[in-house]
């Protein structure tokens, strides 16, 4: 398991393994974790609860899901997760086509390397078809659900 930052990956499935039509992780949220709205212009990612209870906006929809809850988060739709509750919570995330759990892998050493440069960040996620981007709904998400805001 490596960290995100406000969340962790474990790597399940690689596209290397499925010649490249899905990756499979899974995420850890603590209590208050938030990963704020960002759009993927390459691929979808399907989310499947495992424990706990994660909040989902995509687009305009928004869900809180418990353990069993999945969500469809279409590409070029911007969306945001959270842990919803006072527990941990886990999720797996299916990506299809695979590709951007190499994004996920290259964040994960920045951060073990000690190397929180922003703009190598930014170039990362440009590299990877991920832009983070302002939505009208964060703030009210953050205020009802406690979380650490971004």
């Amino acid at each position: 398991m490596a960290s995100l930052g406000v969340i962790t990956v474990d790597f399940k499935v690689w596209g290397a393994d499925t010649g490249g039509a899905l990756a499979i992780v899974e995420h850890e949220f603590p209590p208050g974790a938030l990963v704020p709205p960002h759009i993927h212009t390459r691929e979808d990612e399907y989310s499947i609860v495992t424990g706990g209870t994660i909040g989902f906006r995509s687009g305009d929809r928004e869900a809180v899901l418990s353990t069993g809850g999945c969500i469809a988060k279409p590409r070029g739709e911007a969306h945001a997760m959270w842990n919803a509750g006072p527990e941990p919570a886990r999720m797996i995330e299916v990506i299809s086509p695979a590709g951007f759990e190499l994004f996920f892998r290259a964040v994960a050493d920045m951060i073990e390397a000690g190397d929180p440069d922003p703009e190598r960040g930014a170039a990362l996620a440009a590299e990877h078809g991920l832009s983070f981007v302002d939505t009208p709904w964060l703030a009210d998400v953050v205020r009802r659900f406690g979380l650490n805001g971004s």
